[in-house]
């Protein structure tokens, strides 16, 4: 999951991004309107939790131009202001959720996977392929009913290579849904988690390198992964 934060007071969005990067939940930052409509136009997120009290095109604005662009990416509203009224006009407004100033970290984090799991209706919350089962919410992966414990940034990897059902998923993609727009492009860091993350998924290998072009799961009975 990659997570846009519009917020204004720097100390709140930075505390959001360190907790929420615990939590293997990839997030950017944006101090204000201008900014948070200048990411959403170069990366794909799948939330935004959204101040509406901010500088530029306010909250309210950047609400419209989401929910105007029909990419149907979820809302999630920040504030202050706990009036009825208030909540009422922001859901108005197009947000999927609400939560006032202040609250807790641990209740954001829940809401967020909530939005996550009603944005994939669709898929089964509790995600199987190739004798892989991956729970979202849980944060739990077991491989043919073994429990296989990893690292918070090989469940992201794997969460991402998972849901792409057998499809490639390029280095690219990976390095974009499971870390934050700060990471080094031309880092190893995509390999060198893959490799570690093949390690503790065990024997037969299940995550195939397709050369020049990515990864996937392999689905195939009797395939036999790639090693680069």
């Amino acid at each position: 999951m990659r997570v846009l934060i519009v917020e204004d007071e720097p100390l709140l969005a930075g505390a959001i991004r360190d907790g929420l990067r615990l939590e293997a939940i990839a997030s950017d930052v944006a101090g204000d309107g201008d900014t948070a409509l200048e990411l959403l136009s170069v990366n794909g997120y799948d939330i935004v939790v959204l101040d509406r009290d901010i500088p530029g095109p306010s909250g309210d604005e950047v609400a419209r131009r989401i929910v105007g662009s029909g990419s149907g990416m979820p809302i999630l509203m920040l504030t202050a202001a706990d009036r009825l009224d208030d909540k009422a006009s922001g859901f108005e407004l197009g947000a999927d959720d609400y939560l006032t100033k202040p609250f807790e970290l641990r209740e954001l984090v829940l809401r967020l996977r909530a939005l996550d799991r009603r944005r994939l209706h669709n898929r089964p919350p509790v995600r199987e392929i190739a004798g892989l089962r991956l729970d979202p919410f849980r944060r739990e992966v077991y491989r043919d009913d073994r429990y296989v414990a990893l690292t918070r940034k090989q469940f992201a990897v794997l969460e991402v290579l998972v849901g792409a059902e057998g499809g490639v998923v390029s280095a690219e993609e990976l390095l974009e849904r499971a870390w934050d727009e700060n990471a080094d492009p031309f880092t190893n860091a995509v390999r060198i988690t893959v490799s570690s993350l093949r390690k503790r998924l065990g024997e037969p290998g299940i995550i195939t390198t397709v050369a020049g072009v990515g990864y996937r799961i392999e689905t195939s009975v009797g395939g036999e992964p790639s090693r680069g």
